[in-house]
C-alpha cells in the first residue's frame, strides 16, 4: 500500500515530523510518500493562509498522487479535503477529521486542544461542518506555535496536560484531541500524565486510511463526490489543470 502525505504547509521540518509519525503508525509494507506544499505559508494561520493552501494542496496532489493508494492531507484545517475528493478516484482523508471519527468510536464527548487561540475558531467551524459539534464537550488553547512545539516539546507537553486536566475536570470529556500536524508525536509524551485517551491526526489518519483502501468502496458515479467534468481552467500547474478533462 502507498499512502501520500501531502503537507500544505511549506515547512520542511513539519513534513519530516508528520512523516516520521506517519511510517510509525503504518502497519507493515505500507510506503508513506511525503510531500511539501511548493508556495504558501511556512506555517497555515490566518483564514487567508487557509485559502491558499487549499490551491496549495490540490496542485500537491495533482502532481504527487498518482500510482498512490490513498491520500492524507497532512494539516489540521484539512486543506482541500472535499475538493481532493472530488478530484482523486482514491479515498482522501484529513488529519483532523480522521482523529475526530476516532475519538468519537473511542468514547462520548471529546475534548479539543489546539495551539493558539485564533485556530480555534476555524476548529469550531470545522467540527460543525462535519456534523460532529454535539460530541465536543470543550476546547482550549496553549498560546504556542508550531515552531515553539519542534524547538521545546517538553514545555509544550506540560501545557497540554494542563489542559487536558481541565478538560477532563471541567467539560467531562472521555477522549482528548490533539489538533495540529506537528502534535503527531504528542501522544507519546503525554498519554502517562493524561488518564483518557489521547488522539492525534496523523496516526488516526494512517489507520482509517489503511481501512478504506482494504475496503475498496467503488467511486461515486453521482452526486457531489463523481469525477470532475470537462473544465478550463487559465493560469495553473499544468498537472492540476489535466485533472480537470471529464475523463
Amino acid at each position: 500500500m502507498r499512502i501520500l502525505l501531502a503537507n500544505p504547509n511549506t515547512t520542511e521540518a513539519v513534513t519530516e515530523t508528520i512523516a516520521a509519525a506517519a511510517r510509525a503508525a503504518a502497519a507493515p509494507g505500507t510506503e508513506i510518500v511525503a510531500a511539501t506544499a511548493r508556495f504558501g505559508a511556512r506555517v497555515i494561520g490566518t483564514r487567508g493562509e487557509m485559502a491558499i493552501a487549499e490551491h496549495a494542496a490540490l496542485d500537491m496532489l495533482a502532481r504527487h498522487a498518482e500510482g498512490c493508494d490513498a491520500v492524507i492531507i497532512g494539516a489540521s484545517i484539512d486543506s482541500g479535503l472535499r475538493a481532493a475528493r472530488e478530484m482523486l478516484a482514491v479515498p482522501v482523508l484529513g488529519l483532523t477529521e480522521a482523529a475526530l471519527h476516532v475519538a468519537c468510536l473511542a468514547g462520548g464527548r471529546f475534548g479539543t486542544i489546539t495551539l493558539s487561540r485564533r485556530s480555534a475558531y476555524p476548529l469550531r467551524e470545522m467540527i460543525e461542518g462535519y456534523g460532529l459539534m454535539s460530541r465536543c464537550g470543550g476546547m482550549r488553547a496553549v498560546d504556542a506555535n508550531p515552531l515553539d512545539l519542534l524547538a521545546a516539546p517538553e514545555r509544550i507537553a506540560a501545557l497540554i496536560e494542563a489542559a487536558a486536566a481541565s478538560l477532563i475536570e471541567r467539560d467531562m470529556v472521555d477522549v482528548i484531541v490533539l489538533i495540529g500536524a506537528v502534535m503527531a508525536a504528542m501522544p507519546a509524551r503525554v498519554q502517562p500524565a493524561i488518564p483518557v485517551p489521547v488522539v492525534e491526526g496523523v496516526s488516526a489518519a494512517v489507520a482509517l486510511a489503511g481501512a478504506m483502501v482494504r475496503l475498496a468502496l467503488p467511486r461515486p458515479r453521482a452526486g457531489g463526490y463523481a469525477a470532475l467534468p470537462a473544465r478550463e481552467l487559465v493560469g495553473v500547474d499544468p498537472a492540476l489543470a489535466s485533472r480537470f478533462t471529464g475523463s
